[in-house]
């Protein structure tokens, strides 16, 4: 089998990926922009050949690249970049160069496309939010009469939340259209939520193979506050997630990939969408979840994904069976504008072994997930509560005005703002 896989050096875990589909007796070929002498040797010693290209955006230099591969090596089997920035292109060299293994350009505008989602979760029989695609004031304006405020915009092909803004009354409407985006936009009801993921890897018939969820605030109000990002893997996932995530899973047709499904956990109830607890879909994504989400259920789960993932891919079957030492994950990202009460070699000598990952983050994804990052597994809820009280303490009582919300008091300060 060759399988090319796009950008395996970003982010820097994911030679797990290249690694254990040679294990498994893959021919894996690489194609990124980092000089190959600045790979790591773990990535290095996996792949059979590396293609360095100036850029990955420009496509022509990415297609030739394949092209090379398809000349050398024979028939491209699979073709995979297990990140959402390059699942469009990904698509692309799927259809150009007749990989049949995965979605092509048609079928990809149903996993990037929000609007276009919602029939599919409809199918599936999962909730959503209201949802209108953004054209003109007025027409923005009838909406939020049917829906009122406040209303969330979003770009209708976007990554994560940049870009996304959470309008409160006429004052900040009016001003999002004063300077609408090129780009084009949904508009949605707020949703009062924790945002929970439903991560599983699937086998060619859509039956999921392996399942996974992570709870965590949402990321809109982290990227715009620039407020600390907390989220964890439970344990288990919850059964009315377990439900809706396969039904969406069978009503979207996926087949050999790993998902990252994102719902709303209702803090409150709402009409037409459930009572408080239920799940509400909110989008899809065709790939794992983003950053160290794998490694998380790794430990969360005491297994390898990666190695899941790459027996679907090479067998299309599960062979890892489960491991019963399942735990809480939790990742805490601190922010350099905040003064922390406790030193990172506090936080080391506090939990020793626990703290599974400790690091500063890449500057393209520190946004998002914060500057300084602990990753630490914990046996109840209440360790993992305890570890993000001491983590986010502040020297002072509460950051300074403007800096974002206080994470003394763990997760039930942020839901409690979420649901007001």
């Amino acid at each position: 089998m060759n399988f090319v896989f796009i950008s395996p050096q970003f982010p820097r875990t994911y030679w797990n990926w290249c690694d254990r589909l040679k294990k498994n007796g893959a021919n894996v070929l690489g194609i990124g922009d980092t000089p190959y002498d600045q790979l790591d040797d773990a990535l290095k010693n996996v792949l059979t050949e590396y293609y360095k290209v100036g850029t990955l955006e420009d496509y022509d230099q990415v297609f030739r690249a394949v092209a090379f591969f398809s000349f050398k090596y024979g028939k491209i089997h699979w073709l995979e970049s297990n990140n959402e920035y390059w699942l469009e292109h990904d698509a692309m060299l799927r259809t150009d160069f007749n990989i049949l293994s995965g979605p092509d350009v048609d079928e990809i505008q149903a996993y990037r496309s929000k609007a276009a989602m919602k029939p599919y979760y409809k199918k599936a029989g999962v909730p959503t939010a209201r949802q209108a695609v953004v054209t003109t004031l007025e027409e923005a304006k009838d909406f939020i009469k049917r829906v009122g405020y406040p209303v969330i915009v979003k770009p209708e092909y976007g990554v994560g939340a940049a870009a996304t803004y959470r309008l409160e009354n006429r004052h900040e409407l009016e001003e999002f259209f004063s300077d609408l985006p090129e780009d084009s936009y949904v508009m949605e009801e707020f949703v009062p939520g924790w945002i929970c993921s439903y991560d599983a890897i699937v086998d060619s018939h859509s039956d999921v193979l392996f399942e996974s969820m992570s709870i965590s605030p949402p990321i809109m109000d982290i990227v715009n506050n620039q407020t600390e990002l907390v989220f964890y893997v439970p344990p288990s996932v919850e059964p009315q997630l377990q439900k809706r995530g396969r039904a969406t899973v069978k009503a979207f047709g996926v087949k050999s990939r790993f998902v990252h499904m994102e719902f709303f956990k209702l803090t409150k109830a709402k009409k037409g969408l459930g009572k408080e607890g239920d799940f509400v879909g909110l989008e899809v994504n065709m790939r794992p979840g983003g950053g160290y989400m794998p490694d998380m259920m790794d430990f969360a789960h005491s297994t390898d994904v990666y190695q899941l993932w790459a027996d679907m891919i090479c067998f299309d079957e599960r062979r890892l069976p489960d491991n019963p030492d399942q735990q809480y994950c939790v990742f805490f990202g601190q922010r350099d504008h905040f003064r922390y009460l406790h030193s990172q070699q506090d936080i080391l000598a506090k939990y020793g072994s626990r703290i599974k990952m400790n690091e500063r983050m890449p500057e393209v994804l520190s946004t998002a997930m914060g500057n300084q990052m602990y990753t630490a597994l914990l046996p109840t809820k209440e360790d993992m509560d305890e570890f993000v009280r001491y983590v986010g303490e502040k020297v002072e009582d509460k950051p300074a005005a403007g800096d974002g919300i206080d994470y003394n008091g763990a997760y039930e300060q942020e839901e409690c703002h979420q649901a007001d």
